[in-house]
């Protein structure tokens, strides 16, 4: 761009979507806790925005964007189709202060983990860092505004079972993620399916 502006930067990440089964179950949990705490301050996913991340970018410029999708379709040519597990509860970062409502994911074939170091090694050759802590594959379905007051809700999670669903997982996309007093909305920028 000229007139020294800055170029143009897009909020991105690297997700797998969910299926229509995934995100009614996760509506009606997050439901039945409501309520059961309608009082406590939390902010929900909406389910079809709830997604499982393999890799946030946070603002990238829009010139660079062929190269992250060029690096996804090069890990994507490496995997076939794999099985997941969903379900479980749990909080972050612990019980006694929690933040984050999650659903769990269970990668028992360790394809998934295999899947996201693989990506983080594509992107990291095009200049885009590593993330340093660890993968933790969860669900956000709820962020708790005033951890002080959603203990019970925390605790009412943790109590409410959500049974295991099988998932397949073919592909990833890239996303693009646009905030607004809405909430956030998600485009596909580029999807990358699975070639073996």
């Amino acid at each position: 761009m000229n007139n020294g502006s800055r170029p143009e930067e897009w909020r991105t990440f690297c997700a797998i979507e969910l299926s229509n089964e995934v995100r009614e179950r996760l509506a009606e949990h997050a439901q039945q806790l409501r309520q059961k705490n309608p009082e406590a301050s939390a902010s929900w996913s909406r389910p079809e925005n709830v997604h499982l991340t393999l890799k946030f970018f946070g603002n990238v410029p829009t010139q660079d964007l062929s190269k992250i999708s060029a690096a996804a379709s090069r890990a994507a040519k490496e995997f076939s189709l794999f099985q997941i597990r969903i379900g479980g509860t749990g909080v972050f970062p612990r019980r006694s202060r929690p933040q984050v409502l999650w659903i769990g994911v269970e990668d028992a074939s360790g394809h998934l983990s295999d899947l996201q170091q693989r990506l983080e090694e594509e992107f990291a050759s095009e200049g885009f860092p590593k993330d340093d802590r660890g993968y933790r594959p969860h669900l956000t379905i709820a962020r708790l505004r005033k951890p002080e007051d959603a203990r019970q809700l925390a605790e009412a999670h943790i109590q409410t079972k959500f049974s295991f669903i099988e998932v397949s997982v073919n592909e990833f996309v890239l996303f693009r993620s646009e905030l607004s007093s809405k909430g956030s909305r998600y485009t596909p920028i580029s999807k990358h399916g699975f070639s073996q």
